[in-house]
This record gives C-alpha cells, structure tokens and sequence, in this order.
C-alpha cells in the first residue's frame, strides 16, 4: 500500500475550472432549466436588460431562494439588435444544487435555447458581482462582457482567477 506522501497534489485550478465547465454543460438537467418567462424588456438597453435581471431576483425570492437574478442577452453590445436568450433566478434552494446560482442558470437556460454551448457575442447582465465560479463558467462560455449591480457597473470580459 503505498503511503499518502506519494500522492500527486490535487491541482485545485484544474478541477474548478472542470466544474464550472460541467455545470454549463449540464444544460437542461432540472426542470428550471428554462425559468424566464421568455418576456423582453420594452427598453432594449442596459436599464431594460438589468430591470429584468432583478425580475429574476424577484422570481428567485418568491420562490424562497436567494436573492439574486441574471440573464443573458445576445448582440448585447448592439442595443438595437440585443435580445435576451437567458434567464437565471438563483435556484440554489430550491433545486438543491449549490452550483445553481443565477449567472449559471441563465447561461445553462442561453446554451438550451442556443443549442450551443458557445455564447459568444453575449453579454451577461446580473444583479450582483458575480463569484469566481460564475465567472469562470462565463469564461469558459464565451461570454463577452458582465454587467453588474443596479449601476449597472462594466465588468469587462470575464477571466479565470487563480484559486
């Protein structure tokens, strides 16, 4: 038997990063997979994409969840054209899933409706700044820009973070 000093060391990056891949990947798995109501803001712009977003905070706290809500809008960038794809209220309690926090389930719900798990040309609009699992499955999504919080605060791209 061979003793725990020849063990490899767990590269802690590594797994992180495979678990925020997976749960993007899992699209589809519970059935809120596709929570939004599918409603479009009446203002295509950053104010209507985030009136929505803290929708979802309203959803996730009627639901008896945490508050926070996002979504994902396609050709974000593009006012005009920008549409969203993605909705996420938190879902952490109810679906008893400590991966399901709102920035995973809008990108879970965008890469079904998508039937693409690559969401390029995408920006996420959230109501709070999100966590280091949310942004590297963001990351790892493509996603092209955050926005976050009620001032609607430019997070830039999203980027993997040392662990």
């Amino acid at each position: 038997m061979s003793s725990s000093s020849d063990r490899k060391p767990v590269n802690r990056r590594a797994v992180l990063s495979a678990l925020a891949v997976s749960s993007v990947l899992v699209a589809g798995k519970s059935a809120s997979a596709q929570p939004g109501p599918g409603v479009q803001p009446a203002r295509a712009d950053g104010e209507g994409f985030m009136a929505v977003a803290a929708d979802m905070l309203d959803e996730a706290v009627k639901a008896g969840d945490q508050p926070f809500g996002a979504v994902v809008v396609k050709n974000g960038k593009v006012v005009k054209n920008g549409k969203i794809v993605g909705w996420g209220p938190s879902r952490v309690v109810s679906d008893t899933d400590p991966t399901a926090h709102a920035e995973m389930v809008a990108l879970r719900d965008a890469a079904t409706r998508l039937g693409t798990r690559d969401l390029s040309g995408c920006t996420m609009y959230s109501t709070s700044h999100p966590c280091p699992m949310c942004e590297a499955g963001a990351c790892w999504a493509g996603i092209d820009q955050f926005v976050h919080g009620s001032a609607r605060r430019d997070g830039g791209a999203p980027r993997l973070r040392r662990c």
